[in-house]
């Protein structure tokens, strides 16, 4: 898809604050400072339009992108991060799970891990949660840059084997400086949202 206009739309912790224009919404999951919003960003061709955050853990609502008037790119809090309270955590589970389950414009999930390191034991936890409630999910493996190429068949198969993933065809290896990937994910995008390859 050529992207010209990208509007945040809105932040919302509540269904009734979700958008009712009825467009197909892709989520995006992950980590804290897994690379979410380097990942939009590249997606929507915009240099710093989601806001990368230094600071981990500091995305607390549901971020509606609106894209072309045809999609929403919907940031999902990270997880995994410490220093947020346990009650704190929980709310968010909850406002997460809630949108996961319930939301019937979400056509799938783009699960960002960090290629640098064995998916963590949430990354799991995430992964088996989708396959549960057979959300398609997409594993975009980040920072694929500081990984040596000749090593990128190994990094795929760890995952694989890790999330016990059925194939390595839902797998892509993205390098927001290099935007490696792009494509990939954006044919995966379009055929969960619209039903085409592009």
């Amino acid at each position: 898809m050529q992207v010209n206009h990208v509007e945040l739309v809105m932040s919302a912790v509540d269904p009734v604050q979700y958008p009712t224009t009825g467009y197909p919404e892709i989520a995006l999951v992950g980590r804290s400072n897994v690379g979410k919003s380097s990942l939009t960003n590249v997606l929507i061709n915009r240099n710093s339009y989601a806001r990368t955050s230094s600071q981990p853990g500091k995305t607390q609502t549901l971020n509606f992108y609106n894209v072309e008037d045809q999609l929403y790119f919907v940031d999902v809090p990270g997880y995994g991060y410490a220093k947020v309270s346990k009650s704190e955590r929980e709310k968010w589970g909850q406002m997460i799970e809630t949108y996961l389950t319930q939301r019937d414009q979400l056509r799938g999930v783009v699960s960002l891990i960090d290629a640098r390191h064995a998916p963590t034991e949430a990354d799991v936890t995430m992964y088996q949660w989708l396959a549960y409630y057979e959300i398609p999910t997409l594993i975009v493996a980040t920072k694929a840059d500081k990984i040596a190429r000749g090593k990128w068949n190994q990094t795929v198969s760890q995952i694989k084997k890790t999330l016990n993933l059925p194939s390595t065809d839902n797998i892509v290896m993205f390098s927001a400086p290099k935007k490696s990937g792009k494509d990939d994910v954006w044919n995966w995008i379009e055929q969960q949202a619209f039903g085409e390859e592009s």
